[in-house]
């Protein structure tokens, strides 16, 4: 290849793949994806049948139901945390306490395996935050008023010559209000 090599067009496939990868990186993704990847073995186990050779060894629980429901929550909770990120404080608590609940009533969580899928997902979606929001750049040569940043001034810095301070706060030690209201 050399420079006069005109660059190939990308594709659908890497159009579609960077959109993707935009849209996952505004969202808790991989959250959403262990919360719901939890929910599969939880529901799962407490109905399989395990055949080996004419022996039959069924998991069915009598608390079948519960672990299908807290199953069906869990991937309810892993979409949810996809769609509508908003709720991912809600529906990381939410993980979290149905995979604990999952312990003794669907067979340890799924064999260990969705409990720890839901926990660590819970706990990645609550500790998610949003990315800063982009801000357009000033135009470049944009003179001080005309949509350039204003010059900051630190607040502890004293203003010149005067001797005076940018702490609006009132509570110097000089006028003897350090913060603590007197009654009466």
């Amino acid at each position: 290849m050399s420079a006069e090599t005109p660059a190939v067009e990308s594709g659908r496939f890497d159009h579609r793949r960077t959109q993707f990868r935009a849209w996952r990186g505004t969202r808790p993704f991989w959250a959403g994806l262990y919360v719901l990847l939890s929910g599969l073995p939880i529901m799962y186990f407490p109905y399989f049948h395990l055949q080996l050779g004419h022996l039959t060894l069924a998991m069915a629980t009598t608390a079948g139901a519960g672990s299908l429901i807290i199953g069906v929550l869990l991937v309810v909770l892993g979409v949810s945390l996809w769609f509508q990120k908003h709720v991912r404080t809600f529906a990381g608590v939410a993980a979290i306490l149905l995979a604990l609940v999952s312990l003794p009533v669907s067979n340890f969580g799924g064999f260990i395996i969705g409990f720890l899928l839901a926990l660590v997902g819970g706990a990645m979606a609550i500790s998610w935050a949003p990315g800063p929001a982009t801000q357009p750049e000033p135009p470049a040569g944009a003179a001080p008023g005309e949509g350039a940043a204003p010059a900051t001034v630190p607040l502890t810095k004293a203003a010149e010559g005067t001797g005076e301070s940018y702490d609006l706060s009132g509570t110097s030690p000089a006028n003897e209000a350090n913060g603590r209201h007197s009654a009466g």
